[in-house]
């Protein structure tokens, strides 16, 4: 028996998924019946494609092979899919997109249900989520990510230039003064924003050609931005956040700037995803719409309130990296 297209997308499915229980609830099926159907599907290619016993779903060699060159087949079969949709002139399919906590619920997800509106023989998905990207795993179509892209296989564009700036409460300044110097902030009270993998208490400043750095210490951390900008609000320390997060609370008088006249490297959001010749047209038209609404609505908004101007189209070409 041969291994047909829905053997394809379910294992896809699998091989993307943290467990096997979390691919059941994609699959919106029960555990025994994504491990049966598991099973019949490594009997018939002779292989074992999944670790047993693991708590995470760990591909084997052979289902890592697997998983790499079915993504090869999927994206030819929805090449074809494109091609009839291109003919009728509507979007169909599904779009797997993933995004950061605070991004994705601030920005991403009212863009996504505008753009879903749109297109109503489209299914949308989001995943928000503080862990780092992984390619390798097939999770996600397009993911919208903050600064510097961890993997160069990515293809990039960027959608909205961001950086990320210090900034306390007046009344933490007021306690124990305003820094002078980058150096000075090793004495403040830092509140960490521990995400992805990096070295979360290194804060860095300055730009290529002359790229500075400093490491923080502090009381509070978490990996949720919306906790440490909260803790800031309160007085509790100085924090190194993006532009698009904390706009409002600097233009409000709620936060200061911290070394205004120092500056930092750029942390510009942008649409990434792998590294394939073919960009179906649906996952083409949702990088423009992002493109031509994100800047103006993080621009203008009161954290999460879209501008007034965010009609105004942004013509954009994935064909290359962003300028």
């Amino acid at each position: 028996m041969t291994t047909s297209i829905d053997d394809l997308r379910f294992f896809h499915v699998v091989a993307s998924s943290e467990t096997l229980t979390a691919a059941a609830r994609e699959l919106q099926c029960s555990l025994p019946v994504v491990s049966k159907r598991l099973s019949a599907l490594e009997r018939r290619l002779d292989a074992r494609l999944v670790h047993r016993g693991t708590r995470r779903l760990v591909l084997t060699s052979e289902g890592e092979l697997f998983a790499a060159r079915l993504e090869k087949i999927l994206d030819q079969v929805r090449e074809l899919e494109d091609l009839v949709t291109h003919r009728s002139g509507d979007l169909r399919g599904s779009i797997v997109v993933q995004a950061t906590l605070g991004l994705g619920r601030a920005h991403v997800a009212p863009l996504l249900g505008e753009f879903g509106a749109r297109h109503p023989e489209l299914t949308v998905r989001l995943r928000t989520s503080a862990l780092p990207l992984r390619p390798h795993r097939h999770e996600f179509d397009l993911a919208v990510h903050v600064g510097t892209p961890p993997d160069s296989s990515l293809r990039m564009r960027r959608l909205a230039k961001n950086r990320r700036v210090p900034c306390a409460a007046p009344s933490y300044v007021e306690q124990r003064g305003m820094p002078e110097r980058i150096e000075d902030l090793a004495g403040h009270d830092c509140i960490v924003l521990r995400e992805n993998e990096g070295d979360f208490a290194l804060w860095r400043f300055g730009d290529a050609r002359n790229p500075r750095q400093v490491r923080v210490r502090g009381r509070l951390s978490s990996n949720d931005g919306d906790v440490v900008t909260g803790w800031a609000l309160q007085g509790h320390g100085v924090i190194m956040r993006s532009e698009w997060q904390i706009r409002s609370h600097l233009e409000s008088g709620a936060l200061v700037r911290v070394l205004p006249d120092v500056p930092t490297p750029p942390a510009d959001i942008y649409a990434l995803r792998s590294d394939d010749v073919h960009v179906p047209r649906r996952i083409g038209e949702l990088i423009k719409y992002l493109a031509a609404r994100l800047p103006d609505r993080i621009a203008g908004s009161a954290y999460g309130s879209p501008a007034t101007s965010a009609s105004r189209s942004m013509p954009i070409d994935f064909a290359g990296t962003a300028p």
